[in-house]
């Protein structure tokens, strides 16, 4: 089957654009009759329905091994249950929008995470200089509002929560990368399989956690089918098709809008306000993004004449580079 193309992509990336920016007004919505932990156990239910219709539909066969479905819930936890839950926790007591703009550090903590995970990872100057602006933009966040904003303890709390929620990402991107992505499995597959272990742990922690007394109102009931439904199942759908079509420098780029979304959903539905820290933080968070995934100029230079060497290239048909 090949992968959609032109106004049917750009409006997948708008769409794209609008369920994650959207997801933390969502889950502000939904905080207002259910506590962080069914918020969380809500999300991944119905993302995990969503998926598995979609894999239903598409007849995607699903991993194979007990081997691979223990890394896919390793993934599920690093990268559904615990930052879902962090960043619900977080949203008690930070705006929406602040919190989306700390959900765009999460490339910054992935490559954190690859340099001293992978073997392979190097730390080039502008890659360096690139998470250097971008923790700088988070100190520029991090640092005013508690004080400017609301003055407590529980400001910082949360967005120390948020930032622990994108860590988790960096991890389970990164494990993605080291024990999934080398065989070759169906996105949709792996997305099905990663959510709906993490529903099952959600399931199971249910009894500990999810026992508060519930409102639940039409806003509430539906900001929860969004997040699950949307930022959770056909996102990532969506997030692969466009992988394929536009290549993945230019899929990336819906993070840049995410946290914009986010700030702007937040102030026009929910009447947030927020300081000139915050958007000025941002952008230099998103200038660390984007100078991180920036490609290096590969500078060829001539080899030395090497009679060896010619004489190999010769055979072998191809040179060395």
């Amino acid at each position: 089957m090949n992968p959609p193309s032109g106004a049917s992509l750009v409006l997948r990336f708008a769409v794209l654009a609008l369920a994650w920016g959207c997801s933390f007004l969502f889950i502000k919505v939904a905080l207002e009759g259910l506590s962080p932990s069914q918020v969380v156990l809500g999300r991944v239910l119905i993302g995990a329905i969503t998926l598995g219709l979609v894999v239903s539909a598409g007849r995607v066969p699903l991993p194979r091994g007990a081997r691979v479905w223990g890394h896919l819930l390793v993934v599920g936890l690093f990268l559904c249950v615990v930052p879902f839950t962090l960043f619900a926790a977080a949203e008690t007591s930070i705006p929406s929008g602040l919190a989306s703009i700390y959900n765009a550090t999460t490339p910054l903590l992935t490559a954190l995470v690859a340099i001293l995970a992978l073997p392979g990872e190097r730390l080039s100057r502008r890659a360096g200089a690139g998470l250097a602006v971008g923790f700088l933009g988070v100190l520029v966040v991090v640092g005013l509002p508690v004080g400017a904003q609301t003055g407590n303890d529980e400001s910082l709390a949360g967005q120390l929560m948020c930032l622990g929620a994108t860590a988790c990402y960096g991890i389970g991107f990164v494990w993605i990368r080291r024990f999934i992505s080398p065989l070759g499995l169906p996105a949709a597959s792996v997305a099905f399989v990663q959510v709906g272990l993490g529903a099952v742990v959600a399931l199971v922690l249910a009894p500990f956690t999810a026992l508060q007394p519930m409102t639940l109102t039409p806003p509430v009931v539906l900001s929860v089918i969004a997040l699950g439904a949307l930022s959770t199942g056909l996102a990532y759908i969506w997030n692969t098709e466009i992988v394929a079509g536009w290549g993945a420098t230019s899929a990336a780029s819906v993070t840049y809008l995410t946290p914009v979304v986010g700030v702007i959903a937040g102030v026009l539905v929910l009447d947030e306000s927020f300081s000139w820290n915050q958007p000025a933080g941002g952008v230099l968070v998103v200038l660390g993004v984007v100078m991180t995934k920036m490609p290096l100029r590969r500078i060829r230079r001539a080899p030395r004449p090497n009679p060896d060497r010619e004489q190999m290239r010769g055979r072998s048909g191809y040179g060395v580079q």
